[in-house]
């Protein structure tokens, strides 16, 4: 045994997603697939249509009487604090307030009131009749406007190590630039929804589709003026969350509660897909400046960060995202001397919030953007520019192990994954082979970029790195799990699952997971910051071994082994199912719960020091793309992928995260492109003019591998590593791939801003 109650060496099973064939016949359900009950209402919100100013007058009349409509929520309607604020109370859920108070309005899509009727289309038909006069002011929109304005949500936050500036000034060589950031929409495919259902005494039952259940619970409760005991969320399956869901479904959820404790029958609000991209936040547009003093080879020798966040019009969890950019300014290279600053810019745009990465890949993105330019300057390979800056391997050079916020980098293996693809993917040949070919072509250039990444797993926020479960045995030998974490179509379910009938030694088809309650597992944390299978597989560990300690010990035995449905001792053997029936008729409990917390972690932010990650993942992609000069078009010819996973929980759902992530990475960075207009509002808010990637858009060679030699120096569930956020950040690689073509189209290094649009392609050349 290793320590985490896996053989060193065993690998579980490469299962298919729990649900794979429930999607695919259509018998998974989701909160919007459940039966509706007679009597139930609906939802549907009334939104500002100015981006900044106040509610001079408000007329619902209209809204009242139109047919169907039993009420109109608006702020006097809410008991408690009226606000869905994740960590700052600074978001009203309703703006309207009709006791005559000027409301104030921060954005355009702002929630004012919500309608319920007797069915969706009679709300959403009464919403648009409400009379709201404005008086309108100038909207901050850019972080251009908010620095002009002096709009920031905090004051600047620093990480330093050693002085920087100095070590610039005393460099042989210098760069300095920038590189605009754009944002992005998460698209799930299935949009914000709620539905709540009184129960007796008061108590209100609600299923949400959110990433933070235990967070919906208070939201509801604080507003409502109830103890959380009083509410119970439910959480089965998302179809997709990326982060758009850890607390950007508060209100939703709210607002059918309310509506629900009101009418005292069920309610339920879902979001058409206008409205839900109007509403909702997206991933941070970042502005990121640096300056850089290196060698003739190459080697960084100091380096300054300032990172500008467009945080939008709350504080969401913003802090936690420009942060997060912070640590991960550094990506996989050591720099002896470093200054990063971070600005938080509050404007009149919806509030942006978590998205795969959580302000990581801004960070990484600004990174790599600095070595490119230090290649460009230096004239070598960026590859090479790479290798001579990163991190020591471990246990070799602790002096290049030191991170710009003071914690030690102990499990770097980044150089060895990176050589093994480079000769993999035929790194060098290929590049010599691209580049005589540019030559003999005058339109179209290819270019091919390898990008690592390393990427910190834990919560920042050092007391969300809990998580707990429930585990219940039953006479026949059937076992039922419950834990903390959500499932968003990433296969965590699956993989706790495997968790469980590993310890257990059984079949995985004996264990039913059961959906995600507030009530069976309290105070859990969202499952984000790629830690649900860190965290809540320890936690059924846990749980598992108690129970297993109590069968051990009904059978006289000190130690057993559980394996293939038997369970073996010194001096005797049983089957599970003889061993839960003996341990029953004796009395023994068979129902555990289990806890884990993450160890090692000790973050002080005001200090700027201390352990802010359990461990970090690596990995690294190699992509090759196309670009005409005369149209800006491009194709994504090939990509190269090896990623540590550590130990793989499932090798199968872990390839496909790699896949899902790195197509997400390459979206973000080149076809979704958001767009305001100069009033606030959002243009891009459809499928029809927001392009999130396709089948088309996906290279036409494609390799993804993990790495063989991966396991997790830290003690984690199977000593595996968190692959959830880490490969997004490997489609790096691709706006790389893309820039060094259109440089070799224009004779010189051309950077480009993100996302890389055709368009900016075209207007970059000359």
């Amino acid at each position: 045994m290793d320590g985490t109650g896996f053989e060193a060496g065993k690998t579980l099973e490469a299962l298919p997603h729990d649900s794979a064939f429930a999607h695919v016949s259509g018998e998974a359900r989701y909160a919007d697939d459940m039966p509706e009950p007679p009597g139930m209402v609906h939802l549907a919100l009334g939104l500002s249509t100015v981006a900044r100013g106040r509610i001079l007058s408000a007329d619902l009349s209209a809204v009242r009487a139109a047919p169907g409509v039993l009420h109109v929520l608006t702020a006097e309607d809410v008991p408690g604090i009226n606000d869905t604020g994740p960590v700052v109370h600074d978001e009203p859920a309703f703006a309207l307030s009709e006791t005559g108070e000027s409301a104030e309005i921060m954005f355009h899509g702002q929630c004012l009131f919500a309608v319920v009727a007797t069915s969706r289309e009679a709300a959403r038909l009464a919403a648009r009749l409400a009379r709201i006069d404005y008086e309108a002011a100038e909207p901050i929109l850019t972080i251009d406007d908010a620095v002009a304005a002096g709009s920031f949500l905090s004051e600047p936050y620093r990480m330093a190590r050693g002085d920087a500036r100095a070590a610039i000034e005393a460099a042989p060589m210098r760069a300095k630039g920038r590189i605009e950031i754009g944002g992005q929409e998460h698209f799930y495919l299935e949009g914000q929804v709620a539905v709540a259902t009184p129960e007796e005494g008061g108590a209100l039952h609600v299923l949400s589709s959110t990433q933070h259940p235990s967070e919906v619970q208070a939201v509801i409760a604080h507003n409502l003026c109830l103890p959380s005991s009083m509410v119970t969320v439910e959480v089965r399956r998302m179809g997709g969350g990326f982060g758009g869901k850890e607390t950007q479904g508060n209100l939703i959820a709210l607002a059918a509660a309310l509506a629900a404790r009101i009418t005292g029958k069920p309610a339920k609000l879902r979001l058409d897909r206008d409205d839900d991209m109007i509403l909702t936040g997206k991933r941070h547009p970042f502005r990121i400046d640096y300056e850089a003093g290196f060698d003739a080879e190459g080697r960084i020798l100091g380096v300054r960060f300032e990172q500008w966040a467009n945080c939008g019009w709350s504080a969401d969890l913003s802090a936690a995202i420009a942060d997060r950019a912070m640590f991960h300014a550094d990506n996989a290279y050591f720099y002896p001397a470093a200054e990063i600053v971070s600005h938080r810019c509050r404007t009149n745009l919806c509030s942006m919030t978590a998205f795969r990465g959580f302000g990581g890949p801004q960070g990484v993105l600004g990174a790599e953007r600095l070595i490119a330019h230090v290649a460009a300057e230096t004239g070598l390979d960026p590859l090479e520019v790479r290798r001579r800056n990163f991190y020591a391997p471990m246990g070799a050079m602790p002096t290049r192990s030191l991170t710009p916020y003071g914690m030690m980098v102990e499990d770097c293996v980044i150089e060895e994954i990176v050589e093994e693809l480079a000769e993999s993917a035929d790194y060098a040949g290929r590049r010599m082979e691209i580049a005589a070919w540019n030559e003999a072509s005058p339109v179209l250039k290819r270019g091919i970029a390898l990008s690592p990444v390393k990427f910190g797993i834990s919560f920042t926020t050092t007391h969300l790195n809990q998580a707990g479960a429930l585990v219940l045995v039953y006479q026949d030998g059937s076992v039922l799990l419950n834990h903390g974490g959500t499932e968003m179509g990433q296969g965590l379910y699956r993989k706790v699952q495997q968790v469980a009938a590993a310890e257990f030694g059984l079949d995985p088809e004996r264990v039913r997971i059961s959906a995600t309650r507030t009530d069976k597992v309290p105070n859990t944390s969202a499952t984000a910051a790629s830690s649900g299978s860190d965290m809540n597989g320890m936690a059924v560990k846990k749980a598992c071994e108690e129970i297993k300690a109590r069968i051990a010990a009904h059978l006289g035995a000190g130690f057993a082994i559980f394996d293939k449905g038997r369970i073996v001792w010194q001096g005797g053997e049983t089957t599970w199912e003889a061993a839960v029936k003996s341990a029953y008729f004796a009395r023994v409990s068979l129902a555990a719960t289990g806890f884990y917390a993450t160890p090692k972690l000790a973050w002080d932010r005001a200090t700027v020091s201390g352990r802010p990650f359990y461990y970090f993942a690596y990995g690294a992609a190699v992509t090759e793309a196309l670009v005409d000069s005369l149209t800006g078009e491009y194709r994504l010819l090939r990509a190269d992928i090896l990623h540590d996973v550590g130990r793989s929980l499932n090798p199968a759902i872990d390839l496909g995260q790699v896949e899902g992530g790195y197509i997400q990475g390459v979206g973000w960075l080149t076809t979704e492109e958001l767009d305001w207009d100069a009033k606030g509002r959002l243009r891009t808010h459809a499928p029809s003019t927001y392009k999130i990637p396709t089948a088309g858009d996906r290279p036409e060679r494609m390799s993804v591998r993990l790495w063989a030699k991966g396991e997790n120096r830290e003690l984690t569930i199977r000593r595996s590593k968190a692959v959830g956020e880490p490969p997004l950040m490997l489609g790096i690689s691709a706006f790389l791939a893309i820039e060094e073509a259109a440089s070799a189209a224009a004779g010189a290094w051309t950077p480009l801003d993100a996302p890389a649009t055709p368009e900016r392609v075209l207007m970059a050349l000359p």
